[in-house]
């Protein structure tokens, strides 16, 4: 599941014919208008996109690459997480 950050409510100004356009194409692509804008400002400044998507990439690569040597650790993670030794 990709992480989604907290949105932040701005208001902007739209053309009539800007606004008609982001509709009809949220409603094509069954998404938000919020969500085009978004994307609209993802791709116009890629260097932050890129820059996430590779946090992210790093952070997943972690995953299955350590060994408890335990079979039952995802059905008692909260017990096990009680006996660690923080």
């Amino acid at each position: 599941m990709w992480y989604r950050p907290a949105v932040r409510r701005i208001p902007i100004g739209l053309t009539d014919a800007q606004h008609a356009r982001l509709g009809r194409e949220a409603a094509r692509r069954h998404a938000s208008v919020g969500a085009l804008v978004r994307e609209a400002v993802d791709a116009a400044f890629p260097e932050e996109l890129e820059a996430r998507r590779a946090a992210r990439e790093r952070s997943l690569a972690v995953v299955g690459a350590f060994d408890s040597g335990r079979s039952d650790v995802s059905a008692r993670h909260d017990e096990l997480l009680g006996e660690a030794p923080w």
